[in-house]
């Protein structure tokens, strides 16, 4: 007897359909969880977000940093911790023309 080759033609489409299924359902799953899991104050409780908050807050600028609006060199210095912004940034030809979305380079002193 003579294989049919349209059953074996069913037989892949229905693989492939299912394997799709499979992909499709574990992405709705994953989905899911991520957004039961998007407000981290289900899974933390009120001390540990205080502590988060905190440890996020003493956390020093980031060494690339962008000017927010209202922001000034001084307000920046004292946030990041970098006294020498504009010795940092020759770009930065007057210290009183800063504005939003200007780019400076952050240098942090740490004291002990």
């Amino acid at each position: 007897m003579a294989s049919n080759p349209r059953k074996g033609l069913v037989m892949s489409s229905r693989a492939i359909a299912d394997a799709a299924s499979w992909y499709c359902a574990f992405v709705l799953v994953a989905l899911v969880l991520l957004s039961m899991f998007k407000d981290s104050s289900i899974l933390l409780p009120t001390h540990a977000n205080n502590f988060l908050d905190s440890t996020l807050l003493s956390r020093p600028c980031e060494e690339i940093y962008v000017v927010g609006e209202g922001e000034t060199l001084h307000t920046i210095s004292d946030k990041c911790g970098d006294p020498f912004i504009v010795e940092n940034n020759p770009h930065i030809h007057d210290p009183d023309d800063v504005f939003p979305g200007l780019v400076i380079k952050i240098t942090p002193s740490y004291h002990t």
